[in-house]
Formats: structure tokens, C-alpha cells, sequence
């Protein structure tokens, strides 16, 4: 069981991201702008939010193991497209395709260890299946980095289109079938639960939180590979996915970060983790590239702490059908992400990094302003 959990997650996230350490080699290789090339993360994260408010009510209807497993499996065939594609419209598309696949890995994930796991079990499976979301982010990343350093890119993809292949053999020969699944009937149910939910102050709130969360941490690691691979640090695509070790910062905050909410509450730990995230930002205008790690490594980690506070409060601030709330925050999140990979791509070739740093430090100031004026203590 912890292995398949762990191939779950492990192998969504290994296809989500793992173009953003080589947006330079694709600009040079489809001859398009580096903008553009921010086209090729926001693609599956849109198809990831147009997805994620159903998927989850299709899993009630249809059982878990089998949605799982297919998706990962169906996941390898645009994997592979991509890596063959002629052009970059092409290339964007499979990308577009991929992203469908994914809720169907993460959330059904999610419910099955809701279904199958019991008390401490259940958290020790949540925990370990968080942990290979992240390091299946970091590795999507860093394989791809490297493997485009030695195979080009199109053999990175196929790197990754063989490992997705890996994990999903792990799924099937590891993860039990279902044993405590009761199918539902209540797709038309969860869709009339949207007007209450989109109602709901608090959740709305709490839905503009998970949009600005992944909008800064795409807009932040989209656009510093064009900084860092320019001059004066040139880096390769195996240094750029090596930056993104970063990331596992999230392994040490995300559990840290529940506990200082329990403690002192959300709206402060919101007010501590903004500036702190606002920092890390204004470091990365430094010119030492030990100076730049360290204020991403400072961002990432912080950023965590507000993502993991703000998917923690939904299903509190929920006044019924949890699970329908939760995918309207995770379709929030994504689009979230998509706007990331485009929207600083003008301001990126106007004003450069600081440009980005400026949109995402003014992000953050109105989420805070959100997060201290609607995130009350709920009472019963």
C-alpha cells in the first residue's frame, strides 16, 4: 500500500511540471519566444482545473483502483506524443491531453485512501502520499533537466513517459482492489452544491488563497529559468532542474505548518508566511547564485506553509458537500497555475525578473489582505 500510494502521486506530479526546468531548450527548438514556452506547464494545469470538480463524482460512481490505474496507464501515450511532436502547438496539445489524465491519479488517490485506511493508518498514507507528490515534482523536474542535458529533450520526455510506465506496473501490482467502496449516485447532487459553495465568503476566500498559491510558485520557477539561464550564469538544463531541490523544503514545512495554525491561528501564520514569502523574492534579485537559491528555497518553503493552511481550511469553511468544495478549490488552484505560466510573460520581457518579482510580491499583498480579512474562526 505505501508503495502504490506513493506511485500514485509520484507519477502525476512527474508529468505536471517536468517542462519547466527546459523552457529555454523548447524556445530554441521550436524557435518560439520564452513566453510562450510557458504555454507547455500552463496546458496540463488548465486541463487539470476543468477536470477536477467532476472527477471526483465520476470515482463515487465508478470505484477507485480502476480509475487509478487506467489514467496512469492512458497518462504514458500523450507522455510519449509530446516527446515526437513536429511543432509546438502539437506539443502544447499533449500537454493539454496529459492534464486530463491526472485528477483521475491524485483525487481518486485521495478518496481511496479516504475509503481503504482507517485512523492512523489513514494519516500515515495521507502523509506518505504527500511525499510523493513532492518528490515527484522535484523529480519531474530534475530528470528531465538532466536527461535533456545527455538525451535532448525529446529523450528527457520519453524518460519520463518510461518511469510514468514504472509506476503505473507498481499500481497495479501493489494497490488492493477496493474493498470498503459503495458506489454512488450523486453527480447531479454535487453539481447543485456549487451556488452554496460559491456563496460561502470563507470559501471564496479561501479559493482566491489556492489561486495566487500556485500562480506565485508558477510565475516564480517558470520565468527565473530564463534569468538563470542567461547571461552571467548560463546555466544547463541539468543545473536548472537541480535549482528545483528547493522544492523539498515542502517535505519539512507542509506538517509544521498545520501545527502553527492549531497554535496560533491562520490569519497570523497568513501574516508571518507573506512577508516571508515577499523576501525570498526580493533575495533572488541578488547576483550570487548561492544568494538566489537560498531566497527561493526561503519562498518555496513559505508558500508551502500557505498552501498547506489554506487546503487544510476548506473542507472547515464548508457547509456541506466537502468533497464537491474541494474540487472547486483544486480547479481554483490550477487555473491559478495556468495564469502564473502567462501572465508575466509580457510584463518578463519588458521589465525583466524584478518585473515578475513585483507581480508576485503584489499578488501575495492582496491575498494577504483576503486571508486576514475573511479567514475568521468558524463557529458552530
Amino acid at each position: 500500500m505505501n508503495l502504490a500510494v506513493v506511485a500514485a502521486g509520484f507519477a502525476t506530479f512527474i508529468n505536471m511540471y517536468c517542462t519547466q526546468s527546459i523552457l529555454p531548450v523548447l524556445a530554441n527548438a521550436f524557435n518560439v519566444s520564452q513566453a510562450k514556452t510557458g504555454l507547455s506547464v500552463t496546458a496540463p494545469l488548465l486541463a487539470t482545473a476543468m477536470m477536477a470538480p467532476i472527477v471526483g463524482a465520476i470515482s463515487d460512481r465508478f470505484g477507485r483502483k480502476r480509475l487509478i490505474l487506467g489514467a496512469a496507464v492512458l497518462l504514458v501515450i500523450p507522455t510519449f506524443l509530446a516527446a515526437t511532436a513536429s511543432s509546438f502547438t502539437m506539443f502544447v496539445l499533449w500537454r493539454f491531453v496529459q492534464g486530463l489524465m491526472l485528477p483521475f491519479i491524485f483525487t481518486v488517490t485521495i478518496a481511496y485512501i479516504g475509503d481503504e485506511a482507517e485512523g492512523g493508518m489513514a494519516a500515515r498514507l495521507a502523509g506518505i502520499y504527500m511525499a510523493g507528490t513532492i518528490t515527484g515534482g522535484f523529480s519531474g523536474r530534475m530528470i528531465t533537466g538532466v536527461a535533456t542535458q545527455f538525451l535532448g529533450w525529446r529523450g528527457a520526455l520519453m524518460s519520463v513517459a518510461l518511469v510514468t510506465l514504472l509506476a503505473a506496473l507498481v499500481v497495479a501490482t501493489f494497490m488492493r482492489p477496493e474493498q470498503r467502496f459503495k458506489p454512488q449516485y450523486g453527480i447531479m447532487r454535487a453539481l447543485k452544491s456549487f451556488p452554496v459553495h460559491l456563496s460561502n465568503p470563507k470559501l471564496l476566500s479561501t479559493f482566491a488563497v489556492g489561486f495566487g498559491v500556485l500562480f506565485s510558485l508558477v510565475a516564480a520557477f517558470t520565468f527565473i529559468n530564463f534569468r538563470l539561464a542567461a547571461a552571467p550564469y548560463f546555466l544547463g538544463p541539468a543545473a536548472l532542474g537541480s535549482i528545483f531541490v528547493v522544492y523539498l523544503g515542502g517535505v519539512v514545512m507542509s506538517p509544521l505548518a498545520g501545527r502553527l495554525a492549531n497554535r496560533f491561528g491562520r490569519r497570523r501564520v497568513a501574516a508571518v508566511a507573506v512577508p516571508t514569502i515577499i523576501l525570498g523574492l526580493v533575495i533572488t534579485m541578488a547576483g550570487p547564485l548561492p544568494v538566489i537559491i537560498g531566497g527561493l528555497l526561503l519562498f518555496c518553503s513559505a508558500v508551502f506553509v500557505q498552501q498547506t493552511v489554506g487546503t487544510a481550511f476548506v473542507s472547515q469553511a464548508a457547509r456541506e458537500a466537502k468533497s464537491t468544495a474541494v474540487g472547486l478549490y483544486v480547479t481554483c488552484y490550477y487555473i491559478g497555475g495556468s495564469a502564473g505560466g502567462i501572465i508575466p510573460g509580457g510584463i518578463w520581457h519588458v521589465y525583466g525578473w524584478p518585473g515578475c518579482v513585483a507581480l508576485i510580491c503584489a499578488m501575495q499583498a492582496v491575498l494577504l489582505a483576503v486571508a486576514l480579512r475573511f479567514w475568521t474562526p468558524i463557529t458552530s
